[in-house]
């Protein structure tokens, strides 16, 4: 693994860890257990986020950026 491959790769780490806590954040702004739920279950955080994308876009978005990263460090 290149250099820029472990930079990507851990950008990606990042961004995908920033956008969990992004959407823990929302889902306890919409109610208590989805946020619970969301906290014991992290895939369940990305299926509320979809459920209420105008409350979690940005979240969503940086969940996006992060896998295309992780993706592109896999190619190079």
């Amino acid at each position: 693994m290149g250099a820029i491959a472990a930079l990507l790769f851990l950008v990606g780490v990042f961004a995908l860890i920033a956008s969990w806590g992004m959407l823990i954040i929302a889902s306890f702004k919409e109610d208590y257990a989805w946020g619970l739920c969301s906290v014991l279950l992290p895939p369940l955080a990305y299926l509320v986020g979809l459920l209420q994308w105008n409350k979690a876009k940005d979240a969503l978005l940086t969940a996006s950026l992060g896998l295309v990263l992780l993706f592109l460090s896999t190619t190079v």
